[in-house]
């Protein structure tokens, strides 16, 4: 089940993460670990978080590998290490679509999301490289504390993709 996609304007976002390169096929294996290694080391440096934690795909080749941040907004800038990355998340507007349901089910709301915004005419932040499609922003954000709702039938995730300037 998915809301009505929607432009919406963001502001500026701080964000820390830790960068992953994965396949279509080990994206569900490896990125989901990612969280509380990156909990841990904000709650060793006592970094507030500023919102539910995300997935934010830098690099796309469905083919080839995936260039992704996983990560937590934060509410001060501060400083990565050798390990996790610091960033903003660009302000901007962003085409999004809150979605709820199993995150097996998330590859649909993203083409119904891609679809949506093809049919409006609106134009992605995104450039080909060598490497694949480079993002400005396309977020997976996952609104639901599996602690909360183990059910993941009932997980609720926004995508919020940022659109050309």
């Amino acid at each position: 089940m998915a809301g009505e996609p929607e432009v919406v304007q963001r502001a500026d976002q701080a964000y820390v993460a830790i960068k992953a390169l994965v396949t279509m096929q080990t994206l569900g294996t490896v990125l989901p670990g990612l969280h509380p290694e990156v909990s841990s080391w904000m709650r060793a440096r006592d970094v507030a978080k500023a919102g539910a934690p995300f997935w934010k795909y830098n690099v796309i080749d469905m083919e080839r590998q995936m260039e992704v941040e996983v990560g937590f907004p934060v509410a001060v800038p501060v400083a990565g290490d050798d390990r996790v990355v610091a960033g903003v998340l660009r302000a901007g507007k962003y085409a999004t679509l809150r979605h709820i349901g199993h995150p097996d089910t998330l590859f649909d709301a993203t083409t119904a999301l891609l679809d949506w915004a093809a049919g409006q005419g609106l134009t992605w932040d995104v450039t080909e490289t060598e490497e694949g499609d480079r993002w400005g922003a396309r977020l997976e954000i996952y609104e639901t504390d599996p602690a909360q709702e183990p059910n993941m039938d009932n997980w609720e995730t926004e995508l919020a993709f940022r659109l050309a300037d």
